[in-house]
């Protein structure tokens, strides 16, 4: 669930490594305390904070907001359900990433077993 299809009206998030708050609020169109409440909200929402408390987004961080607004303004969602249907996408993920590990061990693994009967 990276980029949400129905961001489609929304501007293209440009090739940067850190984004303002100013900047985040027109790519996602949400004003700047919308996005400061969200952060005490939703725990994945983490910008880096540098001199004076300045918050600097990240790329994913963009990504996560546009999917908050989906599921909030699109789905109706209510803060609670949100918070929920964002972990249980992340947990999704990790499982995901964790079998295609595993996959990828037991390939190389009967590929060294096939090496190992080929030179007995």
């Amino acid at each position: 669930m990276l980029e949400a299809s129905n961001n489609n009206e929304l501007p293209v998030i440009p090739s940067k490594r850190y984004f303002t708050i100013s900047e985040v609020s027109e790519l996602c169109a949400i004003r700047p305390h919308v996005l400061r409440y969200w952060e005490q909200e939703f725990p994945q929402l983490k910008p880096v904070k540098r001199r004076g408390n300045r918050r600097y987004y990240q790329r994913h961080d963009v990504i996560m907001i546009r999917q908050i607004k989906a599921l909030l303004y699109d789905q109706g969602f209510t803060i609670g359900g949100a918070r929920q249907q964002l972990s249980s996408d992340e947990v999704k993920n990790e499982n995901t990433q964790s079998k295609q590990i595993i996959r990828q061990a037991r390939l190389e693994l009967e590929e060294v077993l096939d090496i190992l009967n080929n030179t007995i």
